[in-house]
C-alpha cells in the first residue's frame, strides 16, 4: 500500500486537505470514491474537502478550523495511515526529481492579516535560513513557518533560499491574481454613483467571491469585453441590494420579488430590465447551475422603435461640416459601408483591398468576418488623408494620440456630434444613425434585404427588416384621405 503525506492549504479561497503519494491508478479511484477528491493542476497533487472527519483520518490537528460537524457522512471515509517517515520521500515524488526540496509558498490567515505560509520539508540549514527571515514566525496550528504578505518580505525569502529549495509559488500568485481583481471590482462598486435605492451598499466578501466566478467564467466562455462589462454592472447592483444575504441561497420567487422592484419602485426601462434579467439568469443558470431557474419569470415586452436617419440634403451638410480631413473621412467610411462606430475605428491598413474595392471587417460583433463594399469616392478620399497625415498611420487606419493605437469611439461620437450641430441638424441622432441611414437608402434603391443583411453582418432578417417602415418611397405612394377630400 502506497504511503501518503496530508497538508492542510487554502486552493482558490477554500480549505482544503492536500494529499500526496506516489502515483497509482487503483490508489486514485479508491480515493475519489471514498472522498471526492479533486485533481488541482496548481498544487500538483489531489485535494479532499477540510472536514473534522477528515482532518482525524488524517491525524492533523483540530484546532482554529472553519469546518463544521455536520459535514460528517454516515458511512465512514477510509484514509490511508500516514507515515512518519515519508515526507521528504513524497516531497521528490511531487517535484519529479531528488536534488532540492519543494518550498511552497501558501496564502494564509494570521491575525486577520493575509500572510504567506512556507511549507517544506526542513533539514537544519533550511530551517535555519528560514529563521533569520524578517519578521517570520511559527504557526503551530498549520504547522509551517509565515511571513508578512509584501513584496519586500518575498524578495528576502527568495534572496536567502533561492539556492537550498525550489520555491513553488503558483498557489500564492493565485491568490494574489483574484485579490487584486476583487480590489478593483471593489474600487468600481464604490465609485459607482448612488442609485434611486439610497446610499450605494458594499457587496459581502462571499457575493463578491461569487461575482469574481462569474466574471472568471465568461472570460472562460471568451464573451465580448461589452457583454462582460455589462453582466458584471448589473449583477453587482444586484448583489449590493442583498447586503449580506447569500446570492446562492436565494428562490426564484426571491429573484421574481427583487425584478418587481426594479420596475415598481426603481423605473428600469424595458431595456434595461432584459439586461439584467440576461445577467442573472448566466449567474444562476451557467453558473450555479440552477436549470430553469427564470422559467416561470416573464420577461417585460420591449417597444417597437423605428431607427432615426438623415435625408440625403442632411447628409451632405454633415459631410461639409468637418473641415478636419481625418473627421471627415471617419463619416464618409462609416456611412458608405453601413459601419458601427466600433468597426471604423479598428479598421486597419490591411484591411483595405484596392484592387477588389473591399474593406474588411474583423472580429465584429458576434465575433463575424464580413467583407464590404469600398467606395472609389472613399477610397478617394482615404488616399488624399493618408498622403496629409502626420505621421502616418501605421497599424491603424484611423490612429489616436499614441502611435499604433486606434482612435477612441467617443472621440468618434463628438465628431459626429460636432459635426451634426455645425450643420444645423436639429434631429436627435447619434453616429449609429449613419448605418440607420445608409440601409435604409439601400432599400429605397431597391436593394434586396437579405443582400442588406449580409452586409450589416446581422444575425436574424428580422433586424434588417426594421427598415422596411421608415422607407420614403413605401409611405409616399400612400395618399392620405384628407388630400382626396380636397382633391374633389
Amino acid at each position: 500500500m502506497p504511503t501518503f503525506t496530508y497538508k492542510p492549504v487554502i486552493h482558490r479561497g477554500e480549505n482544503r486537505i492536500l494529499v500526496l503519494f506516489a502515483y497509482n491508478a487503483a490508489t486514485v479511484v479508491e480515493l475519489r470514491k471514498k472522498t471526492n477528491a479533486k485533481w488541482s493542476k496548481t498544487l500538483s497533487g489531489w485535494h479532499i474537502a477540510d472536514t473534522v472527519e477528515h482532518r482525524i483520518k488524517c491525524k492533523l490537528s483540530l484546532k482554529n478550523t472553519a469546518v463544521v460537524e455536520k459535514e460528517i457522512t454516515s458511512s465512514p471515509i477510509l484514509l490511508p495511515k500516514m507515515s512518519n517517515n515519508t515526507k521528504e520521500k513524497n516531497e521528490n515524488i511531487r517535484k519529479g526529481k531528488n536534488e532540492l526540496p519543494t518550498l511552497s509558498l501558501q496564502p494564509i490567515q494570521y491575525n486577520k492579516e493575509n500572510s504567506i505560509g512556507l511549507f517544506v520539508t526542513t533539514n537544519k540549514t533550511i530551517r535555519d535560513a528560514i529563521k533569520r527571515l524578517p519578521e517570520v514566525k511559527w504557526n503551530a496550528n498549520l504547522k509551517c513557518w509565515h511571513i508578512p504578505c509584501t513584496e519586500k518580505h518575498y524578495e528576502a525569502l527568495y534572496q536567502a533560499l533561492k539556492a537550498m529549495v525550489i520555491i513553488d509559488a503558483k498557489p500564492l500568485k493565485y491568490f494574489l491574481e483574484k485579490r487584486k481583481t476583487l480590489s478593483t471590482i471593489e474600487k468600481q462598486v464604490a465609485h459607482k454613483k448612488p442609485t434611486s435605492m439610497g446610499q450605494v451598499m458594499a457587496i459581502s466578501q462571499h457575493n463578491m467571491l461569487l461575482l469574481q466566478r462569474m466574471v472568471e467564467e465568461l472570460q472562460l466562455k471568451a464573451y465580448s469585453a461589452s457583454t462582460l462589462r455589462t453582466y458584471k454592472n448589473e449583477v453587482g447592483i444586484f448583489l449590493q441590494t442583498l447586503k449580506n444575504k447569500k446570492a446562492d441561497t436565494l428562490t426564484t420567487e426571491d429573484v421574481r420579488r427583487y425584478l418587481h422592484y426594479c420596475i415598481e419602485k426603481l423605473g428600469l426601462s424595458e431595456n434595461t430590465m432584459h439586461s439584467r434579467l440576461n445577467a442573472l439568469k448566466f449567474l444562476y443558470e451557467q453558473l450555479l447551475g440552477h436549470t430553469k431557474f427564470f422559467f416561470e419569470i416573464p420577461r417585460p415586452k420591449k417597444p417597437l422603435q423605428l431607427p432615426k436617419i438623415l435625408g440625403e440634403e442632411e447628409l451632405r451638410r454633415l459631410f461639409k461640416a468637418p473641415t478636419n480631413l481625418k473627421h471627415r473621412a471617419i463619416l464618409f467610411v462609416a456611412y458608405s459601408a453601413g459601419l458601427r462606430v466600433s468597426e471604423v475605428i479598428n479598421l486597419r491598413l490591411q484591411d483595405i483591398d484596392r484592387e477588389r474595392q473591399q474593406l474588411f471587417i474583423h472580429c465584429s460583433k458576434g465575433k463575424k468576418d464580413r467583407y464590404v463594399r469600398l467606395s472609389p469616392m472613399v477610397l478617394d478620399v482615404l488616399e488624399q488623408y493618408y498622403k496629409m497625415s502626420t505621421p502616418r498611420p501605421t497599424n491603424y487606419l484611423f490612429e489616436g494620440p499614441i502611435k499604433g493605437e486606434p482612435y477612441s469611439i467617443r472621440s468618434a461620437q463628438q465628431i459626429f456630434s460636432d459635426a451634426r450641430k455645425k450643420a444645423g441638424i436639429i434631429k436627435t441622432l447619434s453616429f449609429h444613425s449613419l448605418r440607420h441611414s445608409f440601409a435604409t437608402h439601400m432599400l429605397e434603391k431597391g436593394i434586396d434585404s437579405v443582400f442588406i443583411k449580409d452586409i450589416l453582418g446581422h444575425f436574424d432578417i428580422r433586424t434588417t427588416e426594421r427598415y422596411l417602415h421608415v422607407r420614403k418611397d413605401f409611405l409616399v405612394n400612400i395618399e392620405s384621405p384628407l388630400d382626396s377630400l380636397y382633391k374633389k
